[in-house]
């Protein structure tokens, strides 16, 4: 048996540990005004942040072309796969998915199965590291899939941003919420876990940092941690010196400027953890 693994830019993993997982990316694309970028690959998180500064329109996002999924697929089947686990985003997020999907169903529906992370960036990430790993290691499809499954429920994602405006202008928050947001200076307090999405308001930059840091704390014992930001390497390094005491043995293992594909709907600034908590 040899499972491959394929998943797209959103998952955040270093491209070292992707290429020695022999894990399969597809970038998804960001659009800007004057041109397109496969995320990634034509601009990274620095270059997008500043590019974001000075854009008058608004960037927005998309998944993966069908294409670039059934050439990936046919590809990897024609090199020997003998069945596929394609990893995406959470479908309440993005299209990424569907579009796995519909490619499975195109290419070869029996051996290629597309996995709802019901997460976003290492939150997904993490469940394609462990499915790569679990691949290595001669793993069957069921086998990973079962096991990916049971590490989604104990997987959750918590971050902060600075203002409300790209969560709004990215259509995942109401727009009124959005203004009295704009107006107070409230920062979102933005949460996912098995593609449930969930917000609260925080009144300061400050409560919204020690909102992160609480919970974390009632997580409970973890099994994983890792910081995820926005452009804020600082910010970052700040809040992992303040969770570091809840981290597991092996301390907290990235701290990762996400991908562009979901910086467009945070903007620069944001900074959060995805933590795995510990089996019972």
């Amino acid at each position: 048996m040899c499972v491959k693994i394929v998943t797209d830019s959103t998952c955040d993993l270093p491209k070292a540990l992707t290429d020695t997982l022999e894990i399969t990316v597809l970038p998804c694309h960001i659009h800007f005004a004057d041109r397109s970028y496969l995320d990634g690959i034509d601009i990274t998180s620095k270059e997008f942040y500043a590019k974001l500064d000075h854009s008058s329109l608004y960037p927005t996002s998309a998944a993966p072309s069908l294409g670039s999924f059934t050439d990936s697929y046919r590809s990897l089947i024609e090199n020997g796969a003998s069945s596929v686990l394609s990893i995406h985003i959470s479908s309440k997020l993005a299209s990424t998915y569907n579009t796995a999907v519909l490619a499975a169903e195109s290419v070869a529906k029996s051996i290629i199965r597309p996995f709802d992370s019901g997460q976003l960036s290492l939150g997904t990430g993490l469940l394609v590291e462990a499915a790569a790993r679990a691949a290595q290691a001669g793993e069957t499809l069921e086998a990973i899939v079962k096991q990916i499954t049971e590490l989604s429920r104990r997987t959750y994602a918590y971050a902060t941003a600075d203002t409300l405006k790209y969560l709004r202008r990215s259509g995942r928050i109401s727009q009124i919420v959005a203004g009295v947001g704009t107006v107070l200076q409230i920062r979102p307090v933005v949460h996912i876990h098995l593609g449930q999405v969930g917000l609260e308001l925080a009144r300061t930059s400050r409560q919204s940092m020690d909102r992160l840091v609480s919970i974390l704390r009632n997580l409970g014992p973890l099994e994983r941690l890792a910081i995820v930001h926005t452009g804020v390497p600082e910010k970052a390094a700040s809040l992992a010196e303040q969770v570091e005491k809840f981290a597991p043995n092996q301390g907290i293992e990235f701290s990762v400027d996400v991908s562009p594909a979901i910086g467009v709907h945070f903007g620069p600034g944001a900074v959060g953890f995805v933590a795995v908590k510990r089996k019972p």
